[in-house]
């Protein structure tokens, strides 16, 4: 739960801060070293551990330098170069990792904007950087089959080889799963053959193609909904578990005059990452009035509750995340819950005044 949390929480510093990171430099500063610190647990103060500003000369190259360099044991493990936030990650932007990933002990680079993280590694040809990541991450959409494998270059848990053996897989089915998204929005003529050509008896003329681009097109939309909707029943009745999911403890509920007791079971309450990011992004936003510390998360089987000093008399808000509308609950003076509809979790910060006032009720 600690992993998913500091993902969350630097998630949130991401939206929060954007927009007011203008330079490469500032882009390090904000987000890069914390990931490094806070995600992936290396001393980023401590030149032994993470060299910034990497220097190894090759060739008539001289003087270029790596922006950091994360080190065990005198030897390099992982490479990371640093663009602005929000420029695009091309390949032609990795040339220093390219130069500097045969020449060194990394097995591992990563190319990153503070928001996006390409990890690269040498599955096609040894000691020589791939020009496709095996792995990526998008602080503001977390790909929650990622999480798992981006633990295994934590410092605490790092091994290069576990990581290498499952890279292969990684970087196929990522790929793989673009390849479906694409033909999901815009299907080549191939892929529409294929279908015709199974429920259709006759010749597959020009016009029949066309014909089933939209018909394919529609059925491959329809069936990603039925599954959606399915997988939303079953989890709205308790049958199934996200993917990504955590254990919280029971407590008593927030809201009304008198405390209630949650409805849940223990083993039926978890806590997803989006949850978590929401819960990040509210703590951001009343830090301005109140420490950080002491807003506090409790989770159950309804709802993801946010408490001020872990009381449950002092309820900040409430997520409702369990179902395909998504809804903040605002509390009153009285303790009154009002529901308001999000679009997105990035909502939430159009309640910023409300937040803070809620906190203004409990000091």
């Amino acid at each position: 739960m600690e992993f998913f949390e500091k993902l969350a929480s630097l998630a949130a510093k991401v939206r929060l801060q954007a927009a007011a990171i203008q330079t490469e430099e500032a882009t390090k500063n904000a987000f890069v070293m914390p990931f490094i610190s806070t995600v992936l647990g290396y001393d980023v103060f401590d030149p032994t551990e993470v060299t910034p500003e990497f220097v190894c000369d090759i060739g008539t190259k001289k003087g270029e330098k790596i922006d950091y360099a994360v080190m065990k044991e005198g030897e390099v493990q992982i490479l990371i170069e640093c663009k602005k936030i929000g420029e695009p990650l091309h390949i032609n932007h990795a040339s220093q990792l390219f130069r500097y990933f045969h020449v060194t002990s990394a097995r591992i680079s990563i190319l990153t904007n503070g928001q996006v993280y390409k990890f690269f590694t040498d599955l096609d040809a040894p000691n020589k950087m791939d020009e496709k990541p095996f792995l990526e991450l998008d602080l503001l959409d977390i790909d929650e089959y990622a999480v798992p494998e981006l633990t295994k270059l934590t410092k605490s848990a790092f091994d290069v080889e576990s990581i290498i053996n499952a890279a292969g897989e990684l970087k196929y089915v990522s790929q793989i799963k673009k390849v479906i998204a694409s033909q999901v929005s815009k299907p080549d003529d191939d892929f529409v053959k294929v279908f015709a050509s199974r429920v259709y008896d006759g010749v597959i003329t020009q016009k029949v193609r066309e014909q089933f681009y939209e018909l394919t097109r529609k059925a491959l939309g329809q069936f990603l909904n039925d599954q959606i909707n399915d997988r939303l029943k079953s989890a709205m009745s308790g049958a199934i578990q996200p993917p990504i999911a955590v254990m919280a403890t029971t407590g008593k509920a927030a809201g009304g005059a008198e405390e209630e007791e949650l409805d849940q079971i223990e083993d039926k309450v978890f806590t997803t990452l989006e949850e978590l990011e929401g819960y990040h992004i509210v703590r951001a936003v009343v830090r301005s009035v109140v420490d950080a510390k002491r807003i506090v998360q409790r989770d159950t089987q309804s709802y993801f509750g946010i408490l001020l000093d872990d009381n449950n008399r002092k309820p900040i808000c409430r997520l409702h995340f369990n179902r395909s509308q998504k809804y903040i609950g605002i509390f009153d003076q009285d303790k009154n819950e009002t529901r308001h509809p999000l679009n997105s979790i990035d909502d939430i910060y159009e309640y910023s005044d409300s937040l803070k006032k809620t906190i203004g009720y409990y000091e």
